[in-house]
C-alpha cells in the first residue's frame, strides 16, 4: 500500500523510510543464512523479499525531496550488508558460520518485529490507531506464524524463536485495534478563530 500511495501521489509523505530499510536488511541476511544451509524455500522467499524492498528503496529515493539522507542510509546499510558478508566469510570458523549467521539473523528479526512496540504508548495515551496499519498487522502474523511452523517442521530454531514476537506483537496490535476501533475515535474540530 506504500507503495501505490507513493506511485499515486509522487510523494513520500507520510512513509516511513526505516521500515524498507530494515526490511531489506533482514531479507539480506535471510538470503545469505539461505544460501549457507541450500535451503530453496530461505533463498526464494528472501530473494524476492529483498528486490521488493529494493524497488520500494529505489521508489522512495526517485520521489523524496531530500535525497542526501535517504542516500546516506542506503549507503549504511551497503556498508552493514558488505562488513557483515566479509565478517562471515572470513572471520567466521566455517564449522560455525550457519550459526553465527543464524544467531545474528534471529536477533536482527526480533528486533524487527519488536519495533511497533514503541507505537503502542502512543495509542494507548491518544487511544486512537491511526498510527498502526491493519494490512501489515495482518501480514506480519501470516508471515510470522508460517515462518514459525517452517522452523518447527525443520527443527531450526534460528528460523522459528525469532517469529514469535511477530505473532505475539501482531495479537497485541489486533487488540488495539479491537480496543479503539476507528468509529470510537472523535473527529477533531478546529477551535474557533
Amino acid at each position: 500500500s506504500d507503495l501505490r500511495q507513493m506511485l499515486a501521489t509522487k510523494s513520500v509523505e507520510n512513509i516511513q523510510f526505516l521500515p524498507f530499510l530494515t526490511t531489506d536488511a533482514n531479507n539480506l541476511s535471510w538470503l545469505g543464512y539461505g544460501c549457507l544451509k541450500g535451503d530453496g524455500t530461505v533463498i526464494t522467499v528472501n530473494a524476492i523479499g529483498a528486490a521488493l524492498q529494493t524497488l520500494y528503496i529505489l521508489v522512495y529515493l526517485y520521489y523524496s525531496p531530500a535525497k542526501r539522507p535517504v542516500l546516506l542510509q542506503v549507503l549504511l546499510l551497503l556498508a552493514v550488508v558488505v562488513t557483515g558478508c566479509g565478517y562471515f566469510t572470513i572471520l567466521v570458523d566455517a564449522g560455525t558460520r550457519l550459526a553465527h549467521l543464524g544467531l545474528f539473523c534471529s536477533v536482527f528479526t526480533i528486533s524487527m518485529y519488536l519495533s511497533p512496540l514503541a507505537d503502542l504508548a502512543k495509542v494507548i495515551r491518544s487511544k486512537s490507531t491511526r498510527c498502526l496499519s491493519f494490512p501489515l498487522t495482518v501480514t506480519t502474523l501470516v508471515a510470522s506464524s508460517s515462518w514459525t511452523l517452517y522452523g518447527l517442521q525443520l527443527h531450526d530454531p534460528y528460523i522459528t524463536v525469532p517469529n514469535v514476537p511477530g505473532i505475539v506483537t501482531s495479537l497485541v496490535r489486533f487488540w488495539l485495534f479491537r480496543r479503539y476501533r476507528p468509529e470510537q475515535e472523535k473527529p477533531y474540530s478546529p477551535l474557533p478563530a
